[in-house]
């Protein structure tokens, strides 16, 4: 699970406890098929998908975003989805 956190994401979050929604939202859409089958239990995108989500982002596969970053991609996923 370690690899979809990113450094600095737990201050930011104190700080700014509203961009946690923002980050379940856009979160949910990336989790894999039949989640609740395998350990840890938890609506995560697959190791595949995530490496390859990273590979396209900044050309690395072990590229850790800043917090900024997530949010701002969690903030594009919603406005996309809403049509905006």
């Amino acid at each position: 699970m370690r690899r979809f956190w990113a450094p600095g994401l737990g201050r930011h979050l104190v700080a700014h406890p509203l961009d946690a929604v923002l980050l379940v939202r856009a979160g949910w859409k990336l989790r894999s098929r039949h989640w609740w089958r395998t350990a840890p239990f938890l609506p995560l995108p697959s190791r595949e998908y995530w490496e390859f989500r990273m590979t396209t982002l900044g050309g690395s596969s072990n590229l850790r975003p800043t917090p900024a970053a997530m949010i701002d991609a969690a903030k594009w996923s919603i406005r996309q989805r809403e049509g905006r």
